[in-house]
């Protein structure tokens, strides 16, 4: 008590400094306390000071204390909703939900304050793609109850967000959800926009637990929606409307599932669907899969539908890739065509359309179909064998040349602005730091001016080093762009950057150690480097006499040119490069020896020449020796290990080691396979320009990372993928691993990136297509990966002009599915893919196991693609 009394008079007698620390230690209460009964002047006076010393702050982070301290303070002295504003909408300020709106109603109530709802509102329109749910809970109950609620897209997403989180920091247990929605005041005027908001149907598909992670009830809010539907309390047509409506424009299909499950727990009569018809054959010809099989089944059960309109979707149905959704529609016209006998052969035609479908099965059907109902279509029981063809795809053309270094503090900031945001951290750097580094020497007081409000809006994942990811550089990175420009630091903050700097290094190695030390043994060798070379650019930045990077690539690939690098040397002369920025240069290096320009950088006479030189002459790194090793996950922490259970029962990985007799002086050819659990988080994507010319390197680098794709479903994990097209040297075992598992990743995104490496390497005629195969037979056979995720990546890649090269792939990666005890799931459709190729090439290729299968009875799918590949191949 004695203390905010002290307060209290503090800031009636002018202080602020107690009130502001109050706030970095988010002491909220106490601030309340602190302003109560505190003379209007003194608040306007303190809201002053408060302006310029939040300005003047340089955390870039306002979590939920310190964010509802600020916020109290802010309603407590500002004087007017538009300055509160402009402090609490900033990206970097999070209020504690209710708690923070319990506390700023307090502090606005013994002021007198008027304008919340003002202020409530101008947050509202601000809400960004980072907002925290609790920040949006404070938000919401700042708003009047009586009036409308804001409707932006990024405020229905976190009402989304916050009916599948709820406050569990109340006392006993959440309510049930649907008992929430029952009494919420938004959901009138925002379920609407369930159906308005882009993408907003992947976090409606959330589950509601009950009492831990195994007792949830799935899709708790479409449920429940369709159970206030049930009880009168939502207007059903608004549901059943709103949902095919959204499946009608379109989204994500992930996005869609929502709306195609929503309908499916609405379970709408046939009365409901006749009434819609025209949109459901709309869905049925245009919509994703899961939706136009929710669409057909539904049509097909209404009674009197036009035939017309169904011989017209017909049309376009099977035309379609879904197989089921095909099949399905075959089936419907056989029907359609035995109830109306007098229009048989009209129904045929357009069953006849499917008689050139992709799928041999299907072409089949159709024709047996069509023929059956008085109409015989020309066509055959697969493709017909060709001479032999190889892959038609363009040469790849040289690399594009580095874009030219940035001379202009403007075009810096902008560059700065960009990577930073953003989340995404696989922006390549050098360009930045070069830039960096040569406009700090000569005009440093303006690139501090420039940078200071750029960091300050940086997207948060840049504004400290995570803790949780070994790899992260956002601290490093944010630190280095922080001390641009500054007055030469202080003994502490050169010791600071000196130790980070002598933490890498190892000055007294022995061969059997190397020179570039990972503080982490999580952190591969390529990433040490990045590390090493930002703490070594921090320790020198301002430094006079460096104009720009010896590394700086010269190529947009990493690689650098050797007349280049000797060029900066000598512009050097008797200055001493920096250590660590001289080793990425020359690893950026061509391999092989050049003895002429040896000498020239011999004749320099420096240590850097030297070494230059020496390198040169030996011709870089060579290439390693790789060794494929299976890792077992890990043992079980606890009786209940959530993430023991989420592992794969074994991981295919690389193992890296120097030829013999070689120094492996910086690590990067000596690597253990890392555990199952290792993530990058994106950060893969910079290893590449760090051994341009060393492809298998760094895909043995990138490879959990891939795998991870693969057999763990996270996303990202194949995007570096496509860079590895532009390394040079050889691939081995790690390119064929890294190309196995992003075919058969989970995300979309993840597999066209692995199309596009497979299909840059065929076309540079370095992909070894049985090698890769081999691989992921292997992988499926072990049910490490999922074939189902490889036929469409690879049926693009045949489409796209590589088929003999998926022909050689499938007839490597079929044999030890052919021969599995559990014939894999997928293994008709890779059969298809692969009769498809080997006939379209003419190439005939033995696979083992095949002739086995063909001969054995029955018509199952995998019998009877194994006997049409099995003609093709003999045939050939």
């Amino acid at each position: 008590m004695k203390t905010t009394v002290r307060r209290r008079w503090e800031l009636a007698a002018g202080g602020t400094s107690d009130l502001f620390d109050l706030v970095n230690a988010g002491s909220a209460d106490l601030i309340v306390d602190a302003l109560a009964g505190l003379p209007e002047d003194r608040r306007r006076a303190v809201g002053a000071a408060l302006t310029d010393w939040f300005k003047g702050q340089r955390s870039t982070f306002w979590g939920a204390r310190k964010g509802t301290a600020l916020a109290v303070v802010a309603v407590g002295c500002l004087p007017t909703a538009a300055q509160a504003g402009a402090i609490l909408v900033r990206r970097s300020v999070a209020a504690d939900g209710e708690r923070a709106a319990t506390l700023v109603r307090a502090v606005a109530a013994d002021r007198g304050v008027t304008w919340l709802p003002d202020l409530a509102r101008r947050m509202a329109d601000k809400l960004h793609r980072d907002t925290w749910v609790e920040h949006w809970r404070f938000v919401a109950a700042l708003l009047p109850t009586d009036a409308e609620p804001p409707a932006g897209d990024r405020f229905v997403e976190l009402w989304v967000q916050s009916l599948s989180s709820p406050d569990r920091r109340r006392r006993g247990d959440p309510a049930p959800l649907i008992d929430r929605l029952r009494v919420d005041p938004l959901l009138p005027a925002l379920l609407p926009r369930l159906f308005e908001v882009d993408g907003l149907g992947t976090p409606m598909m959330f589950d509601e637990i009950v009492t831990d992670w195994q007792d949830r009830r799935p899709h708790a809010l479409l449920t429940a929606l369709a159970q206030l539907a049930a009880e009168g309390l939502v207007d059903r047509a608004t549901l059943l409307d709103g949902a095919v409506g959204r499946l009608l424009r379109g989204d994500r299909p992930a996005a869609l599932r929502a709306f195609t499950t929503l309908v499916g727990q609405l379970q709408p009569t046939t009365n409901e669907v006749a009434a819609r018809r025209t949109d459901y054959l709309r869905l049925l010809a245009d919509a994703p899969a899961p939706a136009a099989t929710m669409a057909q089944k539904a049509l097909r059960e209404v009674p009197d539908l036009e035939l017309e309109a169904v011989l017209d979707t017909s049309r376009e149905v099977l035309t379609r890739p879904d197989k089921a959704l095909v099949r399905g529609q075959l089936t419907w016209l056989d029907r359609l065509a035995r109830r109306h006998r007098d229009r048989a052969v009209e129904i045929a035609e357009v069953i006849a359309g499917a008689a050139e479908h992709p799928a041999v099965d299907l072409r089949e059907r159709a024709t047996a179909l069509a023929t059956r109902h008085g109409l015989a279509p020309s066509a055959g029981g697969g493709p017909a064998v060709t001479g032999p063809r190889g892959d038609d795809l363009p040469p790849p053309g040289p690399s594009a040349p580095a874009p030219a270094p940035i001379t202009d503090v403007d075009e810096l900031a902008e560059e700065v602005a960009a990577l930073l945001g953003a989340a995404q951290h696989g922006e390549p750097l050098d360009r930045i730091l070069d830039g960096l580094v040569r406009l700090t020497v000569t005009d440093g007081a303006r690139v501090r001016a420039a940078l200071d409000p750029v960091l300050a809006r940086r997207h948060w994942s840049w504004a400290s080093e995570h803790s949780w990811d070994p790899c992260c550089l956002c601290g490093l990175v944010g630190d280095v762009l922080e001390s641009a420009g500054e007055p030469r630091p202080t003994a502490p903050q050169r010791g600071r950057w000196g130790a980070l700097l002598a933490a890498v290094r190892r000055t007294d190695r022995s061969p059997a150690q190397p020179e570039l030390v990972a503080t982490d043994p999580r952190v591969p060798a390529p990433h040490a480097l990045l590390r090493a070379r930002l703490a070594e650019i921090g320790h020198h930045l301002g430094e006079p006499g460096h104009p720009g990077l010896l590394a700086t690539p010269t190529s947009a690939n990493g690689a650098l040119d050797p007349l280049a690098l000797l060029e900066r040397l000598t512009a050097l002369g008797d200055r001493e490069p920096w250590h660590w920025d001289l080793t990425q240069a020359l690893l950026r290096l061509p391999t092989g020896a050049d003895e002429a320009l040896a000498d020239k950088a011999g004749a320099l006479r420096t240590p850097a020449g030297d070494r230059l030189a020496d390198w040169l002459r030996s011709g870089g790194l060579p290439a390693p020796v790789m060794r494929v090793v299976t890792l077992a996950r890990r043992a079980r922490r606890m009786s209940h290990d959530y993430g023991y259970e989420q592992l794969p029962a074994c991981r295919v990985a690389v193992e890296l080691r120097p030829p013999d007799g070689y120094d492996d002086r910086y690590g990067l050819l000596t690597a253990d396979p890392q555990p199952v659990e290792t993530a990058y988080l994106g950060w893969t994507r910079l290893w590449p320009s760090v051994l341009p010319h060393h492809l298998g390197v760094v895909a043995a680098y990138v490879l959990p990372e891939v795998a991870g794709a693969a057999d763990l479903d996270r996303p990202d994990g194949a995007m570096a993928l496509p860079s590895l097209v532009e390394c040079g040297g050889p691939g081995g075992a790690a390119v064929d691993l890294a190309l196995a598992y992003g075919l058969g990743a989970r995300q979309g995104t993840d597999r066209i990136a692995t199309l596009d490496a497979l299909l840059g390497l065929a076309g540079a005629g370095r992909l070894d297509a049985a090698g890769v195969g081999g691989q992921l037979g292997a992988l499926v056979a072990a049910r490490v990966v999922k074939p189902t995720r490889a036929v469409e990546p690879l049926r693009d890649a045949a489409a796209a002009g590589a088929p003999l090269s998926v022909w050689r792939l499938l007839a490597a990666a079929l044999p030890p599915l052919l021969t599995a005890r559990t014939q894999p799931r997928g293994l008709p459709d890779l059969l298809t893919l692969a009769a498809e190729t080997a006939a379209s090439t003419g190439v005939r290729i033995e696979v083992a196991g095949l002739a086995e299968v063909a001969g054995r009875g029955g018509t199952s799918r995998v019998v009877t693609e194994a006997r049409r590949l099995h003609r093709v191949v003999t045939a050939a």
